[in-house]
């Protein structure tokens, strides 16, 4: 089933978010500093995540962003390009990635990586690679005093910066390549990535978007070892916002009861009670989403959306739902015996479900 979706603007409570770490502006190293923090002193208040490669299924960059959602300014860092030698993957910042930051209201900086160390057991890859941190901190500082939106930043980074940047990219990747004599992948595709900026943005567009369209094809027909599901049914959701922006997911799971589809995100443990804190963040940026969608069609039909977060795992039995009766809820958590933190989750979780409108599935499978 392909479904297509709009999102006019973004309407969220968040819920499930601890007391973030802090740091000053004055001893910030983006490279040594949490994956989300505050950045907390007289001139900066910013809600900073970061991400480990420009590709959002690595590293779940999700839930990093989501940590930051209940800060009023949120700023991302993002690696244009990551190549890990010829022996590692490369991969490239896509549009979409911008563009759904720039839905969120986060401002993205574009950055690059400028320190590595070689790989202890494998020639030509390189790890721990770190970002310029002084080029990071001039960012903020110019966020700082910028007076527009995340959207208009983050056009202005993609329109301004970003193909200046890419030729930073490659000489900071030839030194290492002398430094450390590791073998990088070809310098041709930098050069291509780059000509995708010789006609403006839209070719960059373009050129992302028919790769997340690839992308989605492939994950509709892949079952994750994360999931289980109780159908085998996935769909393809493609939405369009306000911005221009085109998105392109997967739902591990649909389910159709007259006018209304359920787009269930499963995340599922073999290990523990519950999913790690991980998976269900990353799940809840979905319903940040899907939360929010108007317009959903399939073959021009109109329907309706129920997002629901369905956590399965094979050490539970029974089921909940964030629609259940308070007793229920508690017997459920009584006969699984259910840990102090794991009952803080279901409980943080509900709340989020209730205050949004979407619906949280606990059950054993």
């Amino acid at each position: 089933m392909d479904i297509t979706a709009k999102i006019t603007g973004i309407k969220y409570q968040v819920n499930c978010i601890n007391d973030m770490p802090e740091r000053s502006f004055k001893d910030l190293d983006i490279n040594k500093a949490p994956s989300c923090f505050l950045l907390s002193d007289k001139k900066y208040n910013y809600g900073i995540s970061k991400w480990v490669s420009p590709k959002r299924t690595r590293s779940y960059p999700f839930e990093r962003v989501y940590n930051s959602l209940n800060v009023p300014k949120r700023i991302t860092v993002i690696p244009i390009i990551k190549d890990e030698g010829a022996k590692g993957d490369r991969d490239f910042i896509q549009w979409d990635t911008v563009s759904l930051m720039s839905l969120l209201d986060v401002y993205v900086i574009l950055a690059y990586y400028n320190k590595a160390v070689i790989h202890s057991s494998r020639k030509n890859k390189i790890t721990d690679q770190e970002f310029d941190n002084d080029y990071v901190k001039r960012k903020i500082v110019e966020i700082s005093n910028y007076k527009s939106s995340a959207l208009h930043w983050n056009l202005k980074e993609i329109n301004e910066t970003l193909s200046s940047l890419i030729d930073i990219v490659n000489e900071s990747y030839s030194r290492l390549q002398n430094e450390l004599n590791v073998a990088f992948h070809n310098s041709e595709g930098l050069q291509k990535f780059k000509n995708q900026f010789q006609k403006g943005v839209a070719d960059f567009m373009e050129t992302s978007r028919n790769k997340a369209k690839e992308a989605q094809k492939r994950e509709k027909h892949t079952l994750q070892p994360k999931e289980f599901l109780s159908t085998s049914t996935k769909a393809t959701i493609t939405i369009r916002n306000y911005l221009g922006g085109l998105y392109y997911f997967t739902t591990d799971e649909i389910a159709v009861i007259g006018n209304n589809i359920y787009l269930i995100e499963g995340k599922h443990s073999v290990n523990s009670k519950l999913p790690s804190i991980g998976d269900i963040k990353d799940g809840l940026l979905k319903m940040v989403l899907y939360c929010n969608l108007t317009e959903m069609k399939v073959n021009d039909i109109n329907y309706t959306p129920k997002p629901v977060l369905k956590l399965t795992s094979t050490n539970v039995s029974g089921k909940i739902t964030s629609k259940s009766m308070s007793s229920e809820i508690e017997k459920f958590k009584t006969s699984n015996g259910l840990n102090g933190n794991h009952i803080s989750i279901i409980n943080k979780l509900f709340t989020e479900a209730q205050k949004n409108n979407f619906e949280v599935i606990i059950e054993g499978v």
